[in-house]
């Protein structure tokens, strides 16, 4: 299995882990992650309130330059903002033909060109669909046996792309938290908007949506997530969201590859466990005494 990979910034800055984690258990499951050449910022969510050609030409180039690489169409992308970004310029270069075009000028300057051969895909989609549960649980070398885990998917992976999973009831997680060994804590959160970056322009707002979320989650011993801004949001804030309501909302909040990772025998090191902001004393207990 190869797959061009397109990291995106925030695995090279705060989701730090979520690269190490992703690069460890494919290399581990026997895949080859070649990394897009001298890509670039993909616009994130801020180009398109710019402009709206910009945001479109952001996530060419990168599209552009893995098509003139080694002749592998699947680009895999861990970062839901990222993977929106990207899979928004192949679904819309399909359909409109002059805006194929219009980017091609813009490329031009690199001597670049979009041809549409790239295949936009989540990390999720791959770890689901070519990896699978089945293969995954035949590797695992430390199960979870006495953990149970709330897969959550935020917004962005499966909207208003819904490719591999359903994105009211999405359930593409599952079998791959369960073939660790770990049982999934019944709730309905999984698809639920964790706030993303209004939590920088509305915070009061994303507070509440992320209070809820990890009051969903009691009961569990971790959430398990695919969304750097997720992640950022459910980590971040359970202290204050915990002193703001009188209440402990503490919870350890891991990215898939790291759970999966962990499962699979790898180091804590090499899955960058020691750069998530949430892993509780119980939590690490608990790791540790598992076999």
């Amino acid at each position: 299995m190869k797959y061009h990979y397109y990291p995106g910034c925030s695995l090279e800055g705060t989701a730090r882990e979520y690269d190490l984690s992703t690069r460890a258990v494919m290399a581990a499951m026997g895949a080859q992650l070649m990394e897009i050449e001298d890509w670039s910022c993909c616009g994130a969510s801020a180009a398109e309130s710019t402009s709206y050609l910009l945001s479109m030409a952001l996530p060419a180039r990168n599209l552009a330059i893995a098509e003139k690489q080694e002749d592998v169409q699947d680009i895999l992308v861990p970062c839901s903002a990222c993977y929106l970004n990207l899979k928004k310029v192949e679904e819309k270069t399909r359909r409109e033909p002059q805006l194929l075009d219009n980017l091609n000028h813009i490329l031009r300057d690199e001597q670049l060109q979009l041809n549409g051969r790239a295949h936009v895909r989540h990390l999720l989609e791959v770890m689901a669909k070519d990896l699978g549960a089945d293969t995954i649980r035949r590797r695992v070398k430390k199960g979870f046996q006495n953990f149970r885990m709330s897969p959550y998917y935020g917004c962005q992976c499966l909207r208003p792309y819904a490719v591999f999973d359903d994105p009211e009831k999405p359930r593409s997680m599952e079998p791959l938290i369960e073939a660790t060994g770990a049982q999934i804590h019944p709730w309905n959160f999984g698809g639920k908007c964790c706030g993303a970056s209004h939590m920088n322009t509305d915070m009061d707002v994303s507070l509440e949506l992320v209070t809820a979320i990890l009051r969903g989650a009691k009961g569990a011993d971790a959430i398990v997530t695919v969304c750097p801004m997720c992640q950022l949001n459910l980590e971040a804030y359970q202290q204050k969201i915990s002193r703001r309501h009188n209440e402990d909302l503490h919870i350890t909040v891991l990215y898939l590859p790291q759970l999966i990772g962990l499962a699979l025998g790898l180091s804590e090191q090499d899955l960058g466990l020691g750069l998530n902001l949430s892993i509780t004393k119980r939590f690490q207990e608990m790791l540790h005494r598992a076999k």
